[in-house]
C-alpha cells in the first residue's frame, strides 16, 4: 500500500532536486569565482561566495538525484489489483542508503541556504559602500535567485517528506526480513530533531533578513541620468518610468552584457 505513494514521493523529490535552476545558478557562481580568483582572494564576499559553492559542490557530488531515481525504478508503476498481491518491494539496505542521503542531503541544503543569506548580507554592504559595485551586484542577484530557487521549488520540504515515507518503508521492511546495511547509526523516526531547527522558522528568518537589509540606490541613481530635453514627451515619459522602476526594485535593465566593457 505504500509503494504508490512512495514512488510518487521519489519522483517529486527527484524533479525538483534536478531542476535547470539549481544547475544553472550554479555555473554563473562558478563562473564568477573564476573570472575574480585572482583579484579578490580575501574580499569577504568573495569568500562567502566559495562557501555557497562548496555546498552545492557536496550537494551534487552525493549524487542524491541517481539514488532517488535508481530507488524509484525498483518499484512497479502499476498497482496490484488484489489486496493481499505479492510483489517485489526495495530490500533494507537500499532503502538505508537513500534515507541516509536524504538526511544528509537535508543538512546540505539547510547549510547551503545559511551561507547564501550570510553572502549576500555581505554582498549588499559593501554594495552600500561602492566596493566592487560589478562582483557584489552580479553576486547579490545570483544569491537571492539562489536561495529563492530552493524555497520557492519546495526542495528541501519534498526531502522531508519523502524521508517520512521512507522511514515508515524502512520499520515495515526491517520488520519482514531484517538485513541492516548501515550499522552503529539508528534513523531518527523525526526528521526535525536531527536537523536541530525549526525548518520553516528558520526559512522565514531568513527571508526577513534579506528582504529588510538596507539596499543601496545612491549609485543606481547615477546609473540613470536625466533624460535631455531633446528627446520627445512620450520617449521621455517610457524611459522616466523605466528608470524609477528600475531604481525601486535595484535592478540594471541594460540590454548588453553586463560583463562587458560600456564606453
Amino acid at each position: 500500500r505504500w509503494l504508490p505513494a512512495l514512488r510518487q514521493r521519489l519522483e517529486m523529490a527527484g524533479k525538483r532536486l534536478s531542476g535547470p535552476g539549481l544547475s544553472a545558478e550554479g555555473g554563473v557562481l562558478r563562473a564568477l569565482l573564476f573570472a575574480y580568483r585572482n583579484r579578490l582572494l580575501r574580499h569577504r564576499p568573495y569568500l562567502a561566495l566559495q562557501q555557497v559553492d562548496q555546498c552545492l559542490k557536496r550537494l551534487w557530488k552525493m549524487n542524491l538525484v541517481g539514488c532517488i531515481e535508481t530507488l524509484a525504478g525498483l518499484i512497479p508503476e502499476k498497482n496490484t489489483s488484489q489486496a493481499h498481491a505479492e510483489c517485489l518491494v526495495p530490500s533494507q539496505p537500499m532503502l538505508e542508503t537513500v534515507a541516509i542521503k536524504v538526511l544528509g542531503g537535508c543538512k546540505l541544503i539547510l547549510r547551503l541556504l545559511d551561507c547564501c543569506c550570510k553572502a549576500f548580507l555581505l554582498s549588499v554592504q559593501h554594495l552600500c559602500l561602492e566596493e566592487f559595485i560589478l562582483l557584489n551586484t552580479v553576486a547579490s542577484g545570483l544569491l537571492s535567485r539562489l536561495w529563492f530557487v530552493i524555497q520557492h521549488r519546495c526542495v528541501l520540504q519534498s526531502l522531508i517528506s519523502l524521508y517520512g515515507i521512507l522511514s515508515t518503508s524502512l520499520r515495515l521492511v526491517s520488520e519482514t526480513q531484517k538485513m541492516p546495511y548501515i550499522k552503529g547509526f539508528t534513523f531518527p523516526s523525526d526528521i526535525s530533531n536531527f536537523l536541530g531547527v525549526n525548518v520553516s522558522s528558520e526559512v522565514k528568518k531568513q527571508k526577513a533578513r534579506m528582504l529588510t537589509t538596507k539596499k543601496p540606490t545612491s549609485w543606481l541613481k547615477k546609473l540613470f541620468p536625466t533624460m535631455p530635453e531633446a528627446v520627445s514627451e512620450v520617449g521621455k515619459k517610457r524611459n522616466l518610468a523605466t528608470c524609477t522602476s528600475a531604481v525601486k526594485n535595484c535592478s540594471i535593465p541594460c540590454p548588453m552584457d553586463i560583463g562587458e566593457p560600456v564606453l
